[in-house]
Order: structure tokens, then sequence, then C-alpha cells
């Protein structure tokens, strides 16, 4: 087996190399300089061991230091992940050579990103060898490859020379994937696929070699959503198993409409074609991530088989896809660096997360892939986190939590409540709802955020690069639709301590409790296996083992003196199940006393709850005698 992956890895490492390479090993003294490609080749067969092989031969740019020394890099700052994310520590086997000779190599230990590589005179290339060990247990991190599928994230996987701009560098890729497996990727491919799994794809930059993952799998399936487009879009669909594959016209439909409803929003397509990958697994880790020409999306097995069980996972799609105008064409200048070793500035993610979460919200309703009805109980959710479930703004403003996915990594949270999480996202959304409202208000109805992203986000030219924006930009381009203080307005939200709900109130509507969840509440809960009742008790518990996964700070449970990690063993003297617990805190309005039994550690007590207020959960519901601009908002165009 060793001998068999030592010929293939010099088979397609000449195959790279073209007639430009050196003649003699790949990494050798042949040609070099900053107009040669970077020729990489991954081995992604070991499934066993869940390990990626990568062979690099890296060209010595132009002007390295006097003393023969190349630094090289390995991404850190990983676009789409707004942190230092790269996972640098899951390299092993490390090993720099030329003419088969080793070199001696340091790593730099104030940046451990950096590797130092010492050449001999003369050189001008050299080959990195080293193994990528990708989880193999969801408790070591994301899981990237499992015996039905894998994703292939080439910023994990790619070393470069510092001192140069990602699309200033070239890239010349290939891969070997297990037989008879297929793929997907916005990369193109030079050659058909070869018999024994190797792939190359064309030569290209850095940058967009990063931007263009790959998502292979043994159950493979790919749909058109676009037939006969100059700009065609398709979803590359891998599955654990292959009846999860089996979709209904409808369904198919739905993500079409999703395209034509982001072309009649947005104008231009900023691309020249866009492949959704899609992976319906329990198995492989959960990921969201945008990409100029695709997105990577892991949604539940049952995403097409089990549709009218699982509606929250359809807000996925619609939301990565925005990407490709919001984060993608368009991007704060803050966010957009030059290489994936400069930190970013994460000040606009209110935008860049914040209205990408408002139109996935606006195009899921529009294109079909959710109901209206669906679509206006999310933002129930939403809005009654910021009316209830949000003691954290009072000290923190939703513009800090921007600083989140340095600061906090999405690491587990004791609190979420009072320590806040990300609330640029789902925050973001209620700000950008208010301007929506705002805007059509202004104007009489007669213009919205429509306008806006037409103007701000549209006319990408596919071979556009990146046109960055700033707080000034936004503030000018929303001017533009109606006039307004609009500086003022934004930052009364972002950065202001009140809960961002006035949107809901101008778009005719208004948050109320009722002793019932909502049919798209009822579907969340039963997938994700709990017991919510956050805005009555304020406590989640897991539905099998009654863990307790989120108390709300300063709310009955909390006072009790409850705390998430602890577990529910009994409700009134029997045992803890969903059902009971719910009739417990029902019987509370009538004037019955919950009372709990629960385990924390070793120790077992009761605890007495102070409610009386039943069972409650949002809803959105009509303000008499207003216009519904939220109607006109969800409403698909023609």
């Amino acid at each position: 087996m060793a001998k068999v992956r030592i010929v293939w890895w010099l088979l397609l490492s000449a195959a790279l190399s073209g007639p430009a390479a050196s003649a003699a090993t790949p990494g050798g003294a042949g040609q070099g300089g900053d107009d040669v490609p970077i020729r990489i080749v991954v081995d992604a067969t070991d499934l066993d061991h869940r390990v990626f092989r990568v062979r690099e031969q890296i060209p010595v740019p132009e002007g390295i230091a006097a003393d023969g020394t190349i630094t090289l890099r390995y991404p850190q700052w990983l676009p789409g992940n707004h942190a230092p994310s790269g996972r640098v520590d899951r390299l092993a086997g490390i090993r720099f050579t030329v003419d088969g000779v080793p070199l001696r190599w340091m790593r730099q230990s104030d940046d451990v990103y950096a590797f130092h590589v010492m050449l001999p005179a003369g050189a001008r290339s050299l080959l990195a060898e080293f193994d990528f060990l990708s989880p193999t247990d969801p408790a070591q991190g994301r899981v990237l490859m499992t015996p039905e599928m894998l994703n292939l994230q080439w910023s994990g996987l790619v070393l470069y020379p510092a001192g140069r701009s990602a699309d200033a560098i070239r890239v010349a890729a290939g891969m070997r994937l297990p037989v008879g497996w297929e793929f997907g990727s916005a990369m193109a491919r030079t050659a058909t696929r070869e018999a024994d799994g190797s792939v190359r794809f064309a030569e290209t930059d850095l940058a967009t070699l990063v931007d263009s993952p790959v998502f292979a799998g043994r159950h493979f399936h790919r749909v058109e959503l676009d037939r006969g487009s100059k700009q065609p879009v398709t979803m590359a669909l891998v599955a654990d198993d292959a009846s999860r594959l089996a979709m209904e016209p409808e369904h198919v439909d739905a993500h079409r409409r999703l395209v034509l409803q982001a072309d009649m929003a947005f104008g231009a397509r900023p691309y020249d074609h866009y492949e959704f990958l899609v992976a319906l697994t329990d198995h492989l880790g959960w990921i969201g991530l945008e990409h100029r020409r695709s997105s990577e999306n892991r949604v539940v097995p049952g995403y097409f088989t089990d549709w009218n069980r699982v509606p929250q996972s359809r807000y996925l799609l619609p939301h990565e896809y925005v990407h490709a105008w919001n984060g993608k064409y368009r991007s704060p200048s803050g966010t957009a660096q030059p290489d994936y070793n400069t930190p970013t500035d994460n000040t606009l993610l209110w935008v860049y997360e914040g209205q990408t979460q408002y139109w996935g919200l606006v195009l899921g309703a529009r294109s079909g892939m959710w109901t209206r009805q669906q679509a206006t109980d999310v933002l129930a959710g939403v809005a009654a986190r910021y009316a209830d479930d949000r003691p954290g703004l009072a000290w923190r403003t939703m513009q800090d939590t921007t600083n989140d996915p340095v600061a906090a990594a999405r690491r587990p949270q004791s609190f979420r409540s009072y320590q806040l999480s990300e609330d640029y996202y789902s925050g973001g959304q209620l700000v950008w709802l208010a301007v929506d409202a705002k805007l059509r208000e202004l104007s009489r109805d007669r213009r919205s955020l429509d306008d806006f992203a037409r103007a701000f986000f549209g006319g990408g030219d596919p071979s556009a690069p990146t046109r960055t924006y700033g707080f000034d930009d936004v503030v000018a381009a929303l001017d533009a639709v109606a006039s307004h203080d609009w500086a003022g307005f934004l930052r009364e939200r972002v950065e202001g301590h009140a809960p961002p709900l006035d949107g809901i109130r101008t778009a005719g509507w208004k948050l109320v409790y009722e002793d019932k969840p909502n049919d798209f509440q009822k579907a969340t809960e039963a997938v994700d296996k709990r017991a919510d009742h956050t805005y009555s008790i304020g406590l989640v518990a897991a539905a099998g083992d009654g863990r307790i996964t989120d108390v709300r700070w300063n709310g009955p449970a909390f006072e009790a003196g409850l705390a998430p990690g602890m577990r529910l063993v009994a409700v009134g003297g029997k045992a803890f199940t969903p059902d009971r617990l719910r009739e417990a805190v029902a019987a509370t309005a009538k004037g019955t006393q919950l009372v709990l039994l629960v385990r924390s550690g070793d120790d077992y007590r009761n605890v007495r709850i102070g409610y009386a207020g039943g069972l409650r959960y949002p809803h959105l519901v009509r303000i008499d005698g207003t216009k519904d601009r939220l109607g006109e908002i969800l409403a698909p165009r023609r």
C-alpha cells in the first residue's frame, strides 16, 4: 500500500509540474521566482485515520533573506471565521527538502504560524511534506472525514511564502479521493477524473484556491438550479445514506426560487458559477461558511426526506448564499485582508453578518423555503430574545459583541443571556428590519431595503475584485434611498443598550406570549430534543437526561439557584420528562407551586421555583389599524 501511494504521489506531482517545472525531483533546484506556481497535491484517501497527506512544491520568491532563510506561513485568520482559527496544531510530520536533502527549520516562537526554513545556496524551490491530522472524534474539534464523506479545505492544507498577497501567489492543485467517490467544488478541473481517484485543478491564485473548498462522498447527487444560465448555480449533495438524497420536485423548486429571488433583490450575480456544497449528515461536523462561488453547508440528514419536520434547517443555505454579495463581492474594509495572517477588523460584522441574517430570513420566505408563517415565527423568537432574554445588554452593546469571535472563540458559556454571544447576528437582523421598515415609512412605502441592496451590492462583475466598504458608505447608500439621520439611527441601535425592537412595531406587528408554542418552535424543540421554558421559568433542559443547558440570568430558575450543568431528576416527585415539566409549569398559573429535584455533582436537592405565570411562548400578532409592512417584506417578488 505504501509503495502504491508513493507512486501515485510522484505521478500526480509530475502531472501538476508541467513543462516549466524542474526536470529533477519535485521541489529541487529547478525554476523558482514569483511567476512559478506552488504545486500542491493532497491525498485524502486515509479514511480510517482521517489524515490528509500534503505534498507541496514551493518556488523560492525573489529577494529572500540574505542568510538564505525563507519564511513560510500557515493560514491563521481564515475568511468567514472572523478569528485566528487556523489549526496549525494539527500539522504533523513536517519535512522540508531540496533534491531529497532535508532542510533545517524553526518555528517562530512569538508567531507559531511562521516557519523559517534554511535553504542551500542556489535553491529555487523546496518540497514541503506534512500530514494534517483531522479530528477522529467530535471532542477533538469539527470532524472533516467520515467513512462516507469528507470536507477538504485548502486553508488548512497549504503553506505560503510570507510577504506576498494571496491573490498574487499562483497555485496548481490536485487531490486524490477514495475510488468511486464524487465531489463538488467551485474549482475548474483540467482533466477528467483518473481511475485511481486523482483530480487536477486549473492553475489559479491562492485566494481563489482557499475560497474553493471540496465536499466529496460515496453517496453523491448534483442538482441544477438554473439550467441554461451563463452563470449556472448547482447543488452538490453528499449524504450518510443514499436514501437521504431523495427529494420532491417542489423542494428543489424552492431552491431554484431562492436563486431567482436573490437576483431580484441584489441584481447582477457576482460570480461566474455557484455551487451549494451540502452535506446531509449527523457525522460530519457542522459548518456554514461562505465563499464567492460556493458555500459549505451541513444540514440534518432529513433535510429533504423530513422537509416538514425540520424547517429550521433551511435557514443556512439562504444565509450563506447572500454572502456571495455581502461579505465576498463587497466586504467591510477591515475584513478584506491581503493574506491569511493579518488580523481582521470585525467592527462592521453587524452589517456583514447581521444584514445577511436578515436577508436569509427574507429570501427564505420569498422563495418558499419557509412559509410566511414560519418566517414570522422565527422573528417572534428573535424578538423575544431581545425583549426578555438579553439582560447582558444593560452592560454591553451589540457593537462590542463583534469582538466575540476573537475573545470568546465560540467556547461554551455559563450564562449566554448575561454574557451575550455574537449578538451582531440576530440583534443585527432586528436592526436591519428596523432600517427596512423605516425606509418604507419615510418613502410612503415606495422604497425599501431592496433598493439599497441593488445599489450597494449589485453590479458585481464575476471577475471584479472585492469592493470594500465602511460605515460612511453604508450611511450614504441608505441616504440615497431615503434621506434620514442614518448614522444616528444605526449607532443608537448598535452602540446603545436598548433592545432593537422598534422595527417589529414599524412593520405593523407586536410581540405577545401565549400558552402554546408556534409550529416552528415545536419543530425546533423536537429536533433539538430539548424542553425550552426560557420565557416562563427561564430554563432549557435536554429532553433525554434532563441536563440543564441554559438558565436565564436573574430569571425564576436562576433566583432559585439553578445553573447550566445541573440535571433535572424529578418534577413534583415524579421522574423528569418534558411532558411532566410542561404540565407543571402550566399548573403554576392556577397557583400550584413548581418543585424540582435537581442533581449537581453528587448532591441532590429539592428546589422551589418562585413563578406563577404558566406557560409562555413568543408569537407575533398584527397591530390593528397599521400597515402590514412585514407581510410586504416577506412576499415573493414577481
